[in-house]
């Protein structure tokens, strides 16, 4: 057993201070452990945990952790690249103090986002938290630009525990009703509360369309700290359904038939203080640079699926006519475009206008899903895309002449067509850099021979609980 010693010179002076201080003042906080988290190339969140004493030492030398999970699947079976899926090496798990939250719904519990470090001290290449940290900072350089996001979270409420790993829809109320709300209220009163003393902005809380289905959205906040919201929020919707007895699937597919789970992105560009998606002079209200932005988001959508629905189980939520958005269409508060233009009420527009992209999941890595989003939008830029003509109702409806006119194209419809798109599109491949690219193909490669042979039933039911 590797034991940490405690801090020394030479570690992170300042870093090291400061989580002493912090751990004294969780201490008395009745605080005894601190989740380490991230996310793995297949979207499953892993963990180490450390007692509360222990957070001056990993802040100056890390927590050792394994890269082999860099190639885990959503199964913990284990594939290989060149350089990844060995049992040799070691990284060091770094957390990130001014994301740590004392957890309201696990008594005793923190929890920190890591950026994962070589023991070498070199970022480490499959770390998607820097990966979308240095897409951001390339586009504050190159272009002036700052970004605000946020990730819709949808899940299914189940009765627990899932006996036999079915899903027992935890409410009989029908969609968006009064009903539900009712049937779950303690529930959901204290997943407010939760996130509130977790200093979570919650904008709304509601029933949704599929059976025992809910969805939260939250603020926005610059793309990194938003996709450490996703982790934190998704962390906490389970701790309080666990404390009331119920069980919770944020599966893109909890069942073969019906509407799914989706963790649409938001996104606005903003630069010098200002929303480039409102008070242009450009399709409602964008301006040149965001009309691009959109464009080069829209161009890459085939590609972008692989790594925004990376799951077996993504391909039976995305279905047309679901409000899944399937079709390289975009249109204004349209529901059913791959890329809806949200443009806001009047009065709120040069704060609330945004780019949503609605073919993601919640068995996405968030930092890879934004990361590659944004990648796709700057080249969009940097080659001065403009938007195809947009669209209205269900594309799924339109001629086929008019769908090819207008260049609207089915998605993949199947994980395997997802990543031959990804594999031919060099420009997020390089945004990801080939050891986190590599890593990508063969784990959905992986995911994809485990499912080979079995009907969509068998799909669902495999996928259910791990996300």
């Amino acid at each position: 057993m590797t034991t940490l010693a405690d801090p020394v010179p030479g570690g992170r002076p300042g870093e090291v201070q400061r989580a002493a201080a912090m751990s004294g003042e969780l201490s008395g906080r009745g605080v005894h452990g601190i989740v380490l988290s991230y996310v793995d190339t297949a979207g499953v969140g892993r963990v180490k945990t450390i007692p509360t004493q222990k957070l001056a030492s990993a802040s100056a030398w890390g927590v050792g952790m394994s890269p082999v999970f860099d190639t885990f699947l959503a199964n913990d079976s284990i594939v290989t690249t060149d350089v990844l899926g060995s049992p040799d090496g070691d990284l060091r798990l770094y957390p990130d103090l001014d994301r740590l939250v004392v957890l309201a719904a696990q008594p005793g519990w923190a929890w920190a986002p890591v950026d994962r470090i070589t023991q070498e001290g070199e970022p480490h290449p499959g770390c998607g938290r820097t990966v979308l940290r240095r897409i951001v900072a390339d586009a504050a350089e190159r272009h002036g630009l700052s970004f605000r996001a946020g990730i819709e979270i949808e899940w299914n409420v189940g009765q627990g525990p899932a006996a036999g790993g079915e899903f027992v829809p935890a409410t009989t109320g029908p969609a968006y009703s009064a009903t539900r709300q009712v049937e779950l209220s303690d529930y959901t009163a204290d997943l407010l509360a939760a996130l509130a003393a977790q200093d979570v902005e919650v904008e709304q809380l509601h029933p949704e369309y599929a059976a025992g289905q809910f969805e939260i959205s939250v603020g926005a906040l610059d793309p990194v700290a938003a996709a450490d919201r996703s982790v934190l929020v998704r962390q906490t919707i389970r701790a309080v359904a666990g404390r009331h007895g119920l069980v919770v699937s944020f599966s893109p597919a909890v069942l073969a038939e019906g509407v799914g789970n989706g963790g649409h992105l938001h996104l606005s560009a903003w630069r010098d203080g200002v929303n480039l998606h409102s008070g242009g002079e450009g399709r409602h209200g964008m301006t040149a640079d965001a009309e691009s932005f959109a464009a080069g988001i829209l161009a890459r959508l085939p590609a972008l699926t692989a790594v925004t629905a990376p799951s077996p189980a993504s391909y039976l939520r995305l279905k047309p006519s679901q409000w899944a958005g399937v079709f390289t269409a975009w249109g204004r508060e349209t529901r059913e475009a791959a890329l809806r233009v949200v443009t806001g009420t009047a009065g709120l527009r040069e704060q609330a206008a945004n780019l949503e992209v609605k073919p993601v999941d919640l068995a996405a890595n968030p930092y890879l899903a934004l990361g590659c989003v944004i990648a796709a939008g700057l080249d969009g830029m940097n080659r001065s895309l403009r938007l195809p003509e947009e669209i209205t109702g269900d594309p799924a409806h339109l001629d086929p002449a008019e769908a090819a006119a207008r260049d609207v194209r089915r998605l993949p419809a199947s994980l395997a067509e997802a990543v031959e798109e990804f594999r031919k599109d060099e420009r997020l491949r390089a945004a990801l850099g080939p050891v986190l690219a590599d890593a990508v193909i063969a784990v959905r490669q992986g995911e994809i021979a485990a499912v080979d042979g079995h009907d969509d039933e068998w799909v669902a039911a495999a996928y259910r609980w791990k996300y």
